[in-house]
């Protein structure tokens, strides 16, 4: 992971659904912080799961925080 804040969630989408973005690939739409912990594991970050998620400094999250997911 190569920048300061190397994983982007974007706004909710009508359904609910976030892009994750890292290192500027779009992942996939995710619908909970599980969905984020999965992709970023997917991603080489192996031991992460949901809390790791909601604290870490590398995640910016747009359109609301990790508790944001409803449009």
């Amino acid at each position: 992971m190569a920048s300061s804040t190397p994983v982007v969630i974007y706004p909710p989408d009508e359904d609910g659904g976030r892009r994750v973005r890292v290192d500027g690939t779009i992942l996939g739409l995710a619908y909970s912080t599980r969905d984020v912990a999965a992709f970023l594991q997917e991603a080489g970050l192996q031991g992460w799961d949901e809390m790791d998620v909601v604290r870490s400094a590398l995640i910016d999250w747009r359109g609301g925080g990790p508790d944001a997911w409803n449009h």
